[in-house]
């Protein structure tokens, strides 16, 4: 900025330097005194050729000053170097004007690269962000399914553990009800053989009484044949002396068979309440038994459905789990690719904002800059068109004079 207000200065010094020049020239003064020394058509001649000259060189540089740089454009050296050479005034119209075609045509070609970048970059504005949001809705399905696996794995996970609990009190208590049919079998067979035994006994004695005072009634126990060696043995014993006649009495002795007979009737009833206890410890053994086998039938199909429940769960809670690894990898690579996509639009911006805002305003100011380099170009040909037609009028020009 401070340099090109130092040029900007330094061309209106030259600027008023040239038209204070002109002043002096032209002053009426200065006139009579170029007739008096100069011959008159040589000094006429001049001073229009010269004065012509100049003001084409000033009011060049007066439109060119119009192109000057404008805040949304970049700094034009070749405007300065135009102006420099309009100021040196050692180079001709002709070079002036082929630079400023130079920069006409540079300024055209700029305006077509700012449309084209700005096209570029609307194209990619637009792709990226819709980029963006399919990522971000990707993104979003991908946190959404990873919740709902994440429930989902945290329940299966849950019946497992609860199944598998199941199955170990479902074992237990097969366990309990194996040993408590144990206790009562082992009650039921001890009963058994207890009131069995009881009832020989009772039978026994029964029996007994019988043989005494109901002998029709009497059953005699099975003859058991005499083993030879009890024979052999029973010829070896001594012989013992007859037992001594019984004592006298006063009268021979009477059965008491009415005492029997209340004796064989409690016996039959004590017998009758063995066999009722056993019967019905029979009816409870076998019921306890089919109860127990229902059970055990039961135990023994819940634990398969269990199981087959428990190993297709743990199936499913695999599945769910690489679902889940799956998932997660597709959420960290689309959020990666996410922010590489935010960063590419980031730098989009910083690439394409100033032109997308500016490029009016700088197509504008172009315009304005070809518009003044036209002018300052325009005013140069007609400049050097009248300087041409000023060396071609006969008996006028200083050079033909001379």
């Amino acid at each position: 900025e401070k340099e090109w207000s130092e040029i900007q200065k330094t061309r209106s010094e030259e600027l008023v330097a040239l038209a204070e020049t002109i002043k002096i020239l032209n002053d009426d003064d200065a006139l009579e005194l170029f007739k008096k020394t100069l011959p008159s058509a040589a000094a006429a001649s001049l001073m229009q050729v010269r004065s012509g000259s100049a003001h084409a060189r000033a009011d060049a540089l007066v439109a060119l000053k119009a192109a000057a740089r404008h805040q949304h454009l970049p700094a034009r050296p070749e405007i300065d170097l135009i102006a420099l050479a309009l100021s040196g005034k050692k180079i001709g119209f002709g070079k002036v004007i082929k630079m400023i075609d130079d920069m006409v045509s540079n300024l055209k070609q700029e305006q077509l690269d700012d449309a084209v970048k700005k096209e570029y970059c609307e194209k990619q504005l637009d792709m990226a962000e819709d980029k963006k949001k399919e990522l971000e809705i990707t993104l979003s399905d991908s946190e959404t399914a990873i919740e709902e696996l994440e429930g989902d794995i945290a329940t299966v996970t849950e019946e497992i553990a609860a199944l598998k609990k199941g199955i170990k009190a479902l074992d237990k208590s097969v366990a309990e009800a194996t040993e408590q049919r144990k206790e009562e079998n082992a009650e039921y067979k001890e009963l058994k053989q207890s009131d069995s035994a009881a009832k020989e006994i009772l039978l026994f004695a029964k029996n007994r009484l019988n043989k005494f005072y109901a002998p029709k009634l009497y059953k005699a126990p099975p003859k058991v044949e005499e083993q030879p060696a009890f024979v052999q043995i029973a010829r070896h014993t001594q012989h013992r002396d007859a037992p001594p006649p019984p004592p006298e009495t006063f009268g021979p002795y009477t059965k008491k068979s009415e005492g029997a007979m209340g004796v064989t009737q409690m016996i039959d009833l004590l017998v009758k309440d063995l066999d009722k206890e056993l019967t019905e410890a029979e009816v409870m053994e076998e019921d306890a038994q089919k109860e127990y086998e229902g059970l055990m039938a039961e135990a023994a199909t819940k634990r398969v459905d269990d199981t087959k429940s428990m190993s297709d769960k743990e199936a499913s809670k695999a599945a769910m789990e690489e679902a889940l690894e799956n998932e997660q990898d597709t959420k960290a690579s689309t959020g990666k690719e996410l922010m590489s996509t935010v960063t590419y639009i980031k730098n989009l911006h910083a690439e394409c904002d100033w032109l997308m805002k500016y490029f009016d305003a700088r197509a504008e100011a172009r315009a304005g800059e070809i518009d003044a380099l036209g002018k300052a170009k325009a005013v140069l040909s007609g400049a050097d068109f009248s300087l041409l037609q000023t060396k071609k009028r006969p008996g006028t020009s200083f050079l033909r004079r001379k």
